[in-house]
């Protein structure tokens, strides 16, 4: 069993049940999963861009990413109907525990001028998205491989009813948030 599943079984779950101060254990929150999205949009231009970001999730997330392909045409950006434009990848169960204590113990220590994770990334609904500048954050990734340095967006979907339920379960675990 992973660290943080085990942590979140144990220890979070009470805590939050008397601190919020819910009458049943099924009301209280929880991580239902991860969702890891890099949009490629050079990818119109150079398609072996797709190839490496592929690589790069899977060695980051330890599953295969989907390919996301263009649902209209923009002549503007000379993007086609059915291009590939980005690869994304959901994490559940886990998997999910185990990427999320890669990334709060190591991961997230390694960005530049790190001063905390930002409180207002919650989407009213208690979910949480962070945008990461670069993918050399995480150790799986060999620094002489990279070609281009490219951002993904990651979501943590919680089954919080509001974005304070969801500020206490990711404090819990041990989001660094600024405020």
């Amino acid at each position: 069993m992973a660290r943080l599943k085990e942590l979140y079984e144990k220890e979070i779950k009470p805590k939050l049940m008397k601190e919020q101060g819910y009458k049943n254990i099924c009301q209280v929150p929880k991580l239902e999963k991860i969702v890891i999205n890099m949009g490629l949009g050079e990818a119109t231009s150079n398609i072996k861009l797709i190839d490496r970001a592929v690589e790069e999730i899977s060695l980051i997330t330890g599953q295969k990413p989907v390919v996301t392909k263009a649902k209209k045409a923009i002549s503007n950006f000379k993007l086609r109907k059915g291009m590939p434009i980005g690869v994304m990848v959901t994490l559940r169960r886990d998997r999910m525990y185990e990427f999320l204590e890669r990334f709060l113990t190591i991961a997230l220590p390694r960005v530049r001028d790190f001063k905390g994770v930002s409180s207002k990334s919650f989407d009213g609904r208690g979910n949480y998205t962070i945008g990461v500048k670069e993918q050399l954050i995480f150790p799986e990734i060999d620094y002489d491989k990279v070609e281009k340095v490219k951002g993904m967006n990651i979501t943590f979907v919680t089954t919080a009813k509001n974005d304070e339920e969801a500020k206490a379960l990711l404090s819990a675990f041990g989001f660094p948030f600024r405020d």
